[in-house]
């Protein structure tokens, strides 16, 4: 997404002080090895495919439920994504639930992870 959540204006993401400077979504991402990349501008099913999967969140969560505190919230929206993640099985992934296609990329090409995605599977401590 190459909103202002996430990003500079692009007269700002280059120059000197671009690399120390910079949004804090880039310098969270930097210091956590992340690689952050921009959708092209005026690309806009790019930016659709986030959109959409916000609005999933959304339909899942603040429209569906009221929740006392701001903690509340956050305890529901992890529990719906780590749910997401291990168990929808997604017709754009060909049936697959999203960890299940990760775990195929891996076995695959493991140079682009930093870890083994098996390490991730959900257990009764998490």
């Amino acid at each position: 997404d190459n909103g202002m959540a996430f990003a500079d204006l692009p007269k700002y993401r280059d120059g000197p002080t671009a690399q120390w400077m910079g949004h804090i979504f880039d310098r969270v991402c930097r210091e956590h090895g992340i690689k952050h990349k921009l959708t092209k501008p005026y690309h806009p099913w790019t930016n659709g495919q986030a959109e959409r999967m916000n609005r999933t969140v959304k339909e899942a969560t603040i429209k569906a439920f009221h929740y006392p505190d701001l903690d509340a919230l956050r305890v529901h929206v992890l529990a719906f994504v780590q749910a997401y993640n291990f168990a929808k099985h997604l017709k754009a992934l060909r049936w697959r639930t999203p960890f299940q296609a990760i775990c195929d990329a891996w076995t695959k090409d493991p140079s682009g992870f930093k870890i083994n995605p098996h390490h991730l599977i959900p257990g009764p401590h998490t």
